[in-house]
């Protein structure tokens, strides 16, 4: 734990890359396997992972957001991107497979599907995309972590415009909606005002409250 610890206090919001240094492709795969795996809300996994090295597209993408540089310089740019709602065949879905890979029913998980279906399918859609894409952040949290235990710098970033990478990456016919992007690379050796500045954060006793 001291080493993932040592990784955290090393990974920061790089803002300059180095577009001539490519992530390997199994450190890749190993973050994406870690989101894959990662926790989420009923085990329903309600977003998925784009990986963009298509570099027309990133050309695309940066000038609708903000012009970040990361975004052409990066190795590799995950796009999450969530449910736009949730309907009785994504539910179904994900409790079918549960069945399957388990090779069970249970009575109680079952009960757990109708109950679910009962909640989510009624509700508004811009109410469940809410609760997806918060889950995608979830997955967020996991990537950076992931890519920092793989010494991959990692910039997690809400600066687009979501509708027009949307529509880049053809989202809504897959009823996706996009959340938050990553891109994926190397520190580059110049031109990053953040690189040698101390890591600041909120010391534990005012961020962490312990109720005994």
């Amino acid at each position: 734990m001291s080493d993932l610890i040592s990784k955290l206090q090393w990974r920061y919001a790089t803002k300059k890359m180095n577009p001539a240094k490519v992530v390997p492709q199994e450190k890749v795969d190993r973050i994406l396997e870690a989101v894959r795996l990662t926790a989420s809300s009923s085990g329903l996994q309600p977003y998925e992972v784009f990986v963009v090295t298509n570099k027309d597209v990133r050309e695309k993408i940066k000038p609708i957001a903000w012009n970040q540089e990361q975004i052409t310089d990066c190795s590799h740019l995950l796009v999450f991107a969530a449910w736009d709602n949730y309907t009785a065949e994504r539910i179904n879905m994900m409790f079918d497979l549960v069945n399957e890979q388990r090779g069970f029913k249970s009575e109680g998980w079952e009960n757990y599907r109708q109950m679910l279906l009962s909640t989510y399918v009624p509700r508004d859609a811009e109410v469940n995309y809410q609760h997806a894409a918060r889950q995608a952040y979830i997955g967020l949290g996991t990537a950076l972590i992931a890519a920092a235990e793989e010494q991959v710098d990692a910039t997690p970033m809400e600066g687009f415009d979501p509708k027009a990478l949307d529509e880049i990456l053809n989202l809504k016919e897959r009823g996706l909606r996009s959340v938050v992007i990553v891109p994926l690379g190397y520190r580059a050796d110049e031109g990053d005002w953040l690189v040698s500045l101390q890591k600041v954060r909120r010391d534990r006793d005012n961020f962490v409250t312990d109720v005994k």
